[in-house]
């Protein structure tokens, strides 16, 4: 054995114990005929003293940072002890020592504060998984795997295996494609995710399953994205949502519990898609706070039941609220007294391309009971307060107002009122709030398609009340017919993703189970019906064999942990991440392939294109 003991296992319990330790050399320091070195491994730091007698062995073979060394010796209590370790009562009086393989100064220090950016760190990841901040994450990526597994055995699930290789079904996110030797001229496709295969796993009685799975998605990148990804993926038969929100709300708070010793007793609030919209602007909204957006001119009529507040904004001839489609504020709390300085950055901010918008209007609700706006030479203070009241705001808020085409408008306001939270310390790492959205709309309409798209995914179910409308009406529109008033724009599907922090960490749905509601939808996706069987051929199939009614839910796993972990990115729990243009830089992938390979799968490249691609 190369080591008798861990180097963070030693305690001030083990002086006077003959142990052997190995690691890497994390430090090295001499003090005159004495030399002092940090040895590390998985599991924490021990201090070894070399005597004055070994002194000159180092001199001979002496150490650098990195290098793989075993020693032996005898366990001591330390005089100047380090609080700041487990090990820190204790250290090794060096008897022995072998240096099992030497290491290149490394490109960058392997330390919490390391000098190394992103890229080298990338490039150089065996090192970078080396260091403290790593490796707590994939303790706690690990943790998370964990606590999954054991909740869903305790409750019956079982771990199924489902292939990497299938068929290529384009319908949201592009596929990854790998070509087949064997069957020259097609491809395989990497899964988007096990939708299908666990639906036939329901219609085989298997009616708990699971995988912590890999899935691919060849899209665009950014923070929370990975070309590969893992998902937590869950299927159960006989359940209704009900069913699904309480088991799996039982698995986060599982997790809360074993991962982070949080004991979640809140109960978990519920919000249709409709009210996160109106209230907060998107469909994952952060609930640990207030500032919820009000809707001064309300656009179309997406949201059909929503007072409507334009008389107090409109026929004061201004014609930036005058003309826009939407209109909708935000009361920031306690920030009355921003200067002018304050609120002319904030203009710029919204302004930015990434936001959007053409400015920014204020209201100042200042503590006297005045009211102070950029607006103040087309209202009177009196319809100041008003649209301030309708903000919800108080003596002390500022309230921000934000104008426009609708779509725009309302994402511009649901940043703006995460970014006032964020710097106004209301979003918390260390504070956990989860929310279920449901009664998502079944469909979008796709105008540049001219075609209807699911909101989810093709196996969606309807809401049971929208079967009917669904199955009775052609989902065709006419030229004279909005897509609004279409009867499919009101069906909601029978679907919920959970929130935590303004974050989507999971979703799902009650699935299509039986064929002709499945056509159904296919049809309304502007699938033929050859088409449909062509792509799908085999599930329609197996919904003639007794499919039992069934449910399911999908965790991103990489997301949960990076909340968990307190970080904005994905890639720092994924042990080999890509960078954010979708490479290994470690590995330098992707990369060509010879022509030989080439020739065997039946392929030619466009060297023009692949020339213009690579510059």
């Amino acid at each position: 054995m190369y080591r008798s003991n861990t180097c963070g296992e030693l305690r001030i319990t083990d002086v006077n114990k003959e142990v052997t330790l190995a690691g890497w050399v994390q430090t090295v320091r001499k003090f005159g005929a004495i030399t002092f070195v940090d040895l590390r491994d998985r599991y924490g730091i021990t201090q070894l003293l070399f005597s004055e007698e070994l002194n000159p062995q180092l001199d001979e073979n002496p150490l650098g940072r990195e290098f793989v060394l075993q020693v032996k010796g005898t366990v001591a209590e330390r005089s100047n002890k380090n609080k700041n370790i487990p090990t820190g009562d204790i250290e090794l009086n060096v008897t022995g020592f072998t240096i099992l393989n030497k290491s290149a100064v490394p490109p960058f220090t392997i330390t919490d504060e390391t000098d190394g950016g992103d890229d080298l760190r990338m490039k150089y990841r065996y090192l970078d998984l080396r260091r403290n901040a790593v490796k707590r994450n994939m303790e706690l990526r690990y943790a998370v795997n964990r606590s999954t597994r054991n909740y869903l055995h305790e409750n019956g699930f079982m771990d199924i295996e489902t292939p990497f290789l299938i068929k290529s079904t384009p319908e949201g996110a592009r596929d990854f494609v790998v070509p087949s030797r064997m069957n020259g001229g097609q491809f395989y496709a990497l899964p988007q995710s096990p939708q299908t295969f666990k639906q036939l796993l329901m219609v085989s009685g298997y009616d708990r399953y699971y995988q912590i799975v890999k899935c691919f998605r060849d899209e665009d990148l950014r923070a929370d994205r990975q070309p590969e990804f893992t998902q937590i993926d869950c299927e159960m038969s006989f359940v209704e949502q009900e069913d699904i929100l309480n088991m799996f709300e039982g698995l986060v708070k599982q997790i809360f519990k074993d991962v982070k010793n949080i004991d979640y007793t809140d109960v978990v609030e519920r919000m249709t898609w409709e009210d996160a919209m109106w209230n907060y602007g998107n469909d994952k909204p952060d609930i640990r706070y207030g500032m919820k957006i009000a809707n001064l001119k309300k656009p179309s009529s997406v949201y059909t039941n929503k007072q409507d507040l334009a008389s107090l904004i409109n026929g004061a001839d201004f014609k930036v609220f005058d003309d826009a489609e939407t209109v909708l504020a935000i009361a920031v709390p306690g920030c009355s007294e921003y200067t002018r300085k304050q609120t002319d950055e904030l203009t710029e901010w919204v302004k930015r391309p990434q936001i959007g918008m053409k400015g920014l209007v204020f209201i100042k609700c200042n503590a006297d009971g005045t009211y102070k706006s950029s607006v103040d030479k087309f209202y009177s203070e009196e319809r100041l307060k008003a649209i301030a009241d309708a903000a919800n705001a108080q003596k002390g808020d500022l309230v921000l107002i934000l104008a426009g085409a609708e779509e725009r408008t309302r994402k511009a306001t649901s940043e703006l009122r995460l970014e006032m939270g964020e710097r106004l310390g209301l979003r918390k790492k260390d504070e956990f709030k989860l929310l279920w959205v449901l009664d998502f709309p079944l469909f979008e309409y796709a105008e540049d398609e001219n075609r209807w798209v699911a909101r989810h995914h093709p196996f969606t179910s309807p809401k049971p009340s929208d079967i009917g409308t669904m199955i009775n009406n052609d989902p065709v529109i006419t030229n004279a017919e909005k897509y609004l008033e279409h009867p499919y724009a009101g069906i909601k599907a029978n679907a919920y993703d959970m929130v935590l922090n303004g974050n989507e960490i999971g979703g799902g749905s009650i699935r299509i189970y039986q064929r002709e509601l499945q056509e159904k939808m296919f049809s309304a996706l502007g699938m033929s019906e050859e088409e449909a069987l062509h792509k799908f051929g085999f599930l329609l199939g197996a919904f003639e064999y007794g499919a039992p009614p069934h449910g399911g839910l999908a965790f991103g796993f990489d997301r949960l942990c990076a909340i968990l972990g307190g970080s904005e990115s994905i890639r720092d729990f994924i042990a080999f991440p890509k960078n954010n243009s979708g490479r290994d830089v470690m590995l330098d992938a992707p990369s060509s392939i010879d022509d030989k390979q080439l020739d065997e799968l039946q392929i030619k490249l466009d060297v023009k294109n692949q020339v213009k691609s690579q510059n």
